[in-house]
């Protein structure tokens, strides 16, 4: 059987995008149904349903199993211990990417460039840029240009570089309707990201922008300043506190909570923190520790070494802390964790694109008070004291020309706790420096996803003969 964090999500249901055959006169047509759906009841569950698939779910599972953030007191072998088959990737792929998020949004984007509803066509068009990064991401080449268009029974695989350019095309779209008249009908309640905030929306579009630009410093035909200078570029008007940091609400109620707290539940299977994790915080005295990582039974810090043969008692590791949504399994009457935000995207990740950015154009010493202040600026998120944040940065070593990059990179690591972005940082610049886990079904960290079992049925593509050690496009050797 398959081991998963299981990660529950509200779907409200599928947007309704076509009626049935035309009656004579219409005379069977009921006046009380509806062939279409407005836009505020079409955004919220878009939102949810993404939180539970591309910020958290299976992809972040993958994501932070593989660079052994996070670990599963179960025998393997796991998904932690690569072990990752076609008919594992179904759901994400057949259910909540194309039909759940890709589709509805094609059709709220419609409505809203029809309707003249300037800031949710904005805000679908953003939306759809970061599925879809985040799909390519880890699949490489997929349908995008033939998707979910009745046309195409069987839509071709388009390139991972013109999917790419895809990204940014979507983002300047969004742009352009941020920067049209504003709307009477707008999203406020609706909208679980921003409230409706236009001004935060474009701020995480060009963050967007930044994030993707230099996700292709070592892609063919690209060069590293080449991209840094554009990162650099779109940061002058992205995100500027962390006031603007991209969070998914939560209710905290049974229907309504943050996808990782239902995945840290004792019956979830006992997802702990990966020693490799929990040893870097500890011998750096990082004062993040406590807020990330509950202590365990015996009340120390102990992370699970990740592929371990499991024990008897999965509390003697340390836990996700109810900050990121993680349970208190030695205390189960605290459920705070059910409420906690969900982290998509923060200034704290923008400064360390700016200081990566600004290392590869300018040297160590111009990016030295940028990575400082990315670290600070994660610290001061997770409440750390402003002494306790002078402690800690003055600890970390100067960055220079030999280690500039690895140091960048595994702060940003920290940071990026349970992100996707950590497994995409790995693959792009071999930071943080990882061995494989124990037990390894196949003797290599995955570098992609397989191609789901329903494509290899319904729709074969000559990609679809890629293996979980071959590269993406802009993972080059």
């Amino acid at each position: 059987m398959k081991n998963y964090i299981i990660l529950t999500i509200s779907i409200f249901g599928l947007i309704v995008t076509g009626a049935g055959c035309k009656k004579f006169l219409d005379v069977n047509k009921d006046p009380n149904h509806t062939t279409s759906v407005s836009e505020s009841l079409q955004l919220g569950p878009i939102e949810k349903t993404m939180a539970g698939n591309t910020v958290a779910g299976e992809c972040a599972a993958a994501a932070t199993y593989w660079t052994q953030q996070v670990s599963i007191n179960q025998p393997p072998p796991t998904l932690e211990t690569y072990e990752i088959f076609a008919a594992d990737v179904d759901g994400t792929w057949s259910f909540n990417l194309y039909p759940a998020t890709f589709q509805n949004l094609k059709v709220m984007i419609g409505q809203a460039e029809a309707a003249h509803h300037n800031q949710y066509a904005a805000i679908g068009k953003a939306l759809y840029a970061y599925n879809l990064a985040v799909a390519t991401d880890f699949w490489n080449d997929i349908p995008y240009s033939q998707a979910n268009n009745l046309a195409f029974t069987k839509p071709k695989y388009d390139s991972q570089e013109s999917i790419y350019h895809a990204v940014q095309s979507l983002l300047d779209s969004a742009l352009y309707y941020v920067n049209q008249p504003a709307s009477v009908i707008a999203p406020s309640t609706d909208d679980f990201i921003y409230g409706g905030d236009m001004g935060k929306w474009k701020r995480f579009i060009y963050t967007l922008k930044a994030r993707y630009y230099l996700r292709l410093t070592k892609a063919p035909d690209r060069t590293p300043v080449a991209q840094a200078d554009s990162a650099l570029a779109a940061l002058q008007n992205g995100f500027g506190t962390n006031s603007d940091n991209a969070t998914i609400i939560y209710a905290g109620s049974a229907n309504d909570q943050n996808p990782w707290y239902g995945g840290t539940l004792p019956g979830a299977g006992g997802v702990v923190l990966a020693k490799f994790f929990v040893d870097g915080l500890i011998s750096n005295s990082d004062p993040r520790l406590p807020v990330i990582a509950n202590v365990n039974s015996g009340g120390t810090y102990t992370g699970r070494p990740s592929g371990a043969d499991p024990v008897p008692d999965y509390t003697v590791f340390s836990t996700i802390g109810s900050f990121f949504g993680g349970s208190l399994p030695l205390n189960p009457n605290d459920v705070s964790g059910a409420a906690a935000p969900l982290i998509v995207t923060t200034y704290s990740e923008a400064l360390f694109i700016k200081a990566e950015a600004t290392f590869i154009t300018q040297g160590a010493a111009a990016a030295e008070p940028i990575y400082q202040a990315a670290i600070a600026s994660d610290l001061s998120l997770l409440g750390v004291s402003t002494a306790d944040q002078a402690t800690y940065i003055n600890s970390r070593p100067t960055l220079t020309a030999a280690n500039g990059i690895q140091q960048i990179i595994y702060e940003k690591y920290v940071a990026g706790f349970l992100s996707v972005e950590v497994y995409d940082d790995w693959r792009r610049t071999g930071f943080p420096a990882l061995t494989s886990a124990q037990n390894p079904f196949v003797p290599y960290i995955p570098r992609r996803w397989p191609y789901p079992s329903s494509e290899l049925l319904a729709n074969p593509q000559p990609q679809q003969s890629a293996t979980t050690a071959d590269r993406v496009w802009w993972d080059p050797q």
